[in-house]
C-alpha cells in the first residue's frame, strides 16, 4: 500500500468523526441559543452538519468527487470554528471575562 494512498485514506475517514461531533453538538444545544448568537436556526445547522458529514462519508478526498468532500468538510468546520464558540458564549451568559 502506497504511503500517499494511506494518507489520503486517513484524511478521508478522519473527517467523518469530526462531522459526527459537529452534528451531535448541534443536536444537544438549546434551540434559542442559535438565534441568540445571531446564527442560523438549530434545524438548519443540523441539516448543514448532517449533510456535510454525509458528503464526507459518501465522497472521497482522492477521486473526482473531491470538491463535494471538501464542501462537506468546510460546512462542518464552519460550525465547529464559528458557531459552536458563539453558542457556548451565549449559554454561559455572554458576559465579559473580567
Amino acid at each position: 500500500m502506497a504511503v500517499d494512498f494511506l494518507i489520503m485514506f486517513v484524511l478521508n475517514w478522519a473527517a467523518v468523526p469530526v462531522g459526527l461531533y459537529a452534528f451531535i453538538h448541534a443536536a444537544i444545544q438549546r434551540s434559542d441559543a442559535f438565534t441568540a448568537a445571531g446564527k442560523l436556526t438549530k434545524p438548519i445547522w443540523m441539516a448543514i452538519t448532517g449533510g456535510g458529514t454525509a458528503f464526507c462519508a459518501l465522497f472521497h478526498f482522492y477521486d473526482y468527487s473531491m470538491l463535494l468532500w471538501i464542501a462537506g468538510l468546510v460546512a462542518v468546520l464552519v460550525y465547529i470554528v464559528d458557531v459552536r464558540p458563539k453558542i457556548a458564549e451565549v449559554q454561559r451568559g455572554g458576559g465579559s471575562q473580567w
